[in-house]
């Protein structure tokens, strides 16, 4: 079974949809020179001595393929369903073809006002039955190779016994195949026999997902333990949870009762499905592109608040005007972020410590600054580069989120995603003064996590907002 190249097959559809746009713009300009110019095939010139043709044949087909980067075409490539490709595809491509006819065809010449509707048509059904056509063909290709076990999934299962043996024969013999590609396993216990070992590899304790996920480029993790083991499921999640790869659980009856167990084959086994996307894609693209212009907006506006808060910090107390701190973000991993300092040279130099209510470390002038969030203003340029997002959880040190992680192991669930100016948990608290109110405030972060979406952000940034005008801050 061949394992996954997502760089190539990425490359088939992008050029499968520049190839279609490219062939529905000639066609339909083609069409629009027919109803002005009588006997088209014997003046072929006034198409290719057009202009306008060969600007089109170099913005049109770019500007699909920007929609269709936005829109998430592009991603969990290799799990494509052909009923959802067709489906996504009508509505990305009618959103497209109303933006070019009203920013490119609104001046066009017009022989009469029907003319306008049938050209919104025709260039509609040229844009997505090649679209889709072509989008089929790669897709159809590509399961048909994976329900034959040509390509396969990279997939480690958590369990050595039973469930896992059972679930591994059932998942293997399975016709057409899910297309797993088994690795190994991994123990949730210490047994002194793993029955699953005469089957697969045993590739160590499930303390070690995080290294395999990496090291072997791991794609699902199936999670088929024992019932004498399910108190051990949050742990082994809190182990995974903040990588990319989906998760997969043998159901319980309730599962099924309450409408957990969700599936796009009728002939896969039932599983519960964790997946590693939080929101649709297009949201994920949209949030990306607020978070960047929304960044550069307030940079630009805000920049005599900038100056102003440069100089008081500088000319109120001794010291550098900005103070980096390293915090940990997406999926774990360490990055500097910027503030206007707001305490006193040296306030932390014996070990990191927490701000309370009457903190003498906090200089006259950061009180102020902290009521109101003005010191966070250094963030957007931290969102431009993103690392940060406008809306997500607030990133904590390493130091804390060891504290952290001893009482709530679920705090790593939150390295899914950026880290964030403001969040839910912020909202709610504000600055946390110790580690309980550090976990207090995990609660509304975690879910966050589980409920992201474009609403809810708008949501927290018009409160954010909010507390910021009523100097709520603390």
């Amino acid at each position: 079974m061949q394992t996954l190249n997502k760089k190539t097959q990425q490359a088939k559809y992008v050029f499968a949809d520049w190839l279609a746009a490219a062939l529905a713009w000639m066609l339909f300009f083609a069409y629009r020179k027919v109803s002005v110019v009588p006997d088209l095939l014997h003046n072929l010139h006034e198409i290719y001595g057009d202009p306008n043709f060969y600007r089109g044949m170099v913005v049109v087909p770019l500007f699909w393929l920007i929609l269709y980067i936005i829109a998430g075409s592009y991603r969990r490539i290799y799990r494509k369903s052909r009923i959802r490709e067709i489906t996504v595809t009508f509505s990305t491509v009618f959103i497209g073809v109303v933006i070019i006819f009203f920013t490119l065809l609104l001046d066009d010449v017009v022989t009469s006002p029907m003319s306008y509707y049938q050209s919104f048509i025709m260039l509609y059904l040229l844009q997505f039955v090649f679209t889709a056509t072509f989008r089929l063909y790669i897709t159809t290709r590509t399961v048909k190779k994976i329900h034959h076990k040509v390509l396969g999934f990279n997939t480690i299962i958590v369990g050595s016994n039973v469930n896992a043996v059972n679930l591994y024969k059932q998942l293997d013999a399975q016709f057409p195949s899910s297309g797993n590609r088994f690795l190994g396993f991994v123990n949730a216990r210490v047994y002194d026999k793993y029955q699953l070992a005469d089957h697969l590899p045993h590739l160590g304790f499930y303390k070690e997902l995080p290294r395999l996920v990496r090291e072997l480029q791991v794609e699902e993790v199936v999670i088929a333990i024992e019932r004498s083991e399910t108190q051990l499921v949050e742990k082994i999640l809190t182990q995974i949870e903040d990588t990319d790869v989906i998760i997969k659980i043998i159901p319980a009856m309730q599962d099924y009762l309450l409408g957990s167990v969700k599936t796009t084959s009728i002939f896969t086994e039932p599983l519960v499905q964790i997946s590693p996307h939080m929101m649709p894609p297009w949201q994920e693209s949209l949030k990306r592109l607020i978070d960047f212009s929304a960044s550069f907006l307030a940079i630009l506006l805000l920049l005599p608040v900038y100056i102003i808060l440069y100089l008081a910090v500088k000319f109120t107390s001794p010291g550098p005007v900005f103070y980096f701190q390293e915090r940990i973000g997406l999926h774990g991993k360490p990055f500097m972020i910027p503030k206007f300092r707001s305490m006193y040279v040296g306030a932390e130099k014996d070990k990191p410590q927490l701000s309370s209510k009457d903190d003498s470390r906090i200089t006259p002038f950061g009180k102020f600054m902290r009521k109101i969030r003005l010191d966070e203003l250094p963030q957007f340029f931290t969102v431009l580069t993103g690392k940060m997002s406008l809306v997500g959880y607030r990133p904590e040190r390493q130091f804390f989120i060891d504290q952290i992680v001893k009482r709530a192991p679920h705090y790593r669930l939150l390295f899914k995603i950026k880290p964030g100016i403001t969040s839910w948990g912020q909202v709610k608290f504000g600055y946390a003064s110790n580690v309980d109110e550090m976990v207090q405030r995990l609660k509304y972060d975690i879910l966050y996590v589980e409920n992201m979406s474009l609403a809810m952000d708008f949501k927290i940034m018009f409160y954010t907002v909010l507390i910021i005008v009523q100097g709520r801050g603390k």
